[in-house]
């Protein structure tokens, strides 16, 4: 029988191999989840011995990684802001770069709660519910949180997501096309809408293009499609209240464009492009 470390330092090879940048990583990772184990186990026990049964199922989620499988399918896992999500290939994985987003949508919402405000939020296009569920974890005074999606297989994924955090009953999901399903005017809407361009494949991971949702992920040959859309819907629809904002993420290369196509629907509006914590242009601030 093999031991903690003999195993996977097996599964590394394997990953190593098959050309996986963070083989490390992904072999202890796959092995703490097998095993019902931290990390920190693996170098404080690397000789505990592991049971074939245990062995047999390690081995078999390594190949789904080899085959270049997104650890967080394989384990049905990914911590978004500290949180635990439950992802499969319906949802978008949540990446790291959003929660710069919850940040900067937190600092609204405390603002106007501590002035005394009640604010209505909005997030279009939830996939999992990573920033809405997070947001409303994060700020129990919120009495509820609109979550919408096209997708009806999504917000299956984001409910079950809400309940396993506690806020279910907090959250208001809502299937439809972008702000349509919105029953009421909002003072804060987030947008994580797909901004890839079907152009930019030749540029994805194979773990990205080959496992991921592409709904979530593409919007016609620049990536803007769905961004204009938007936009020019929550303009039309009046979705936003009186001095409501918006907060965007976006493509490394779409900040003019969005920010030139929002200053054409509100001229009085104010509107700022933060990067992300790679230097790389994520966010679309606006405040009407």
């Amino acid at each position: 029988m093999s031991t903690i470390k003999e195993l996977w330092g097996r599964g590394e090879t394997v990953l190593w191999q098959a050309g996986i940048e963070n083989a490390r990583l992904d072999a202890q990772v796959l092995c703490c989840f097998v095993m019902n184990i931290e990390r920190s186990v693996l170098y404080a026990y690397p000789e505990r011995v592991v049971s074939p049964e245990q062995e047999r199922r390690y081995l078999t989620l390594i190949e789904r990684r080899r085959r270049h499988e997104p650890v967080a399918y394989i384990t049905g896992h990914k911590e978004f802001y500290g949180l635990d999500f439950c992802v499969d290939s319906r949802v978008l994985i949540p990446r790291p770069e959003t929660e710069l987003l919850v940040e900067l949508a937190l600092v609204s919402v405390n603002r106007r709660l501590n002035a005394g405000q009640m604010p209505i939020v909005a997030d279009i296009g939830t996939g999992s519910g990573a920033i809405a569920v997070t947001i409303a974890v994060a700020e129990p005074r919120l009495p509820y949180v609109y979550a919408c999606d096209i997708s009806a297989d999504a917000l299956e994924v984001a409910r079950a997501n809400a309940r396993r955090l506690h806020v279910e009953e907090r959250m208001r999901f809502l299937q439809g096309d972008l702000v349509a399903p919105l029953p009421e005017t909002v003072d804060l809407v987030l947008a994580n809408l797909p901004y890839v361009g079907s152009d930019e494949t030749t540029e994805m991971a194979e773990d990205v293009l080959a496992y991921e949702p592409h709904l979530a992920l593409f919007s016609g040959p620049c990536g803007l499609g769905l961004l204009q859309q938007f936009c020019v819907d929550v303009q039309r629809s009046g979705t936003l209240n009186v001095a409501g904002e918006m907060i965007l993420e976006i493509g490394y290369q779409q900040g003019e464009v969005v920010s030139q196509l929002i200053r054409e629907l509100w001229p009085q509006a104010s509107v700022v492009v933060r990067k992300d914590y790679a230097g790389i242009d994520r966010l679309v601030l606006v405040r009407l």
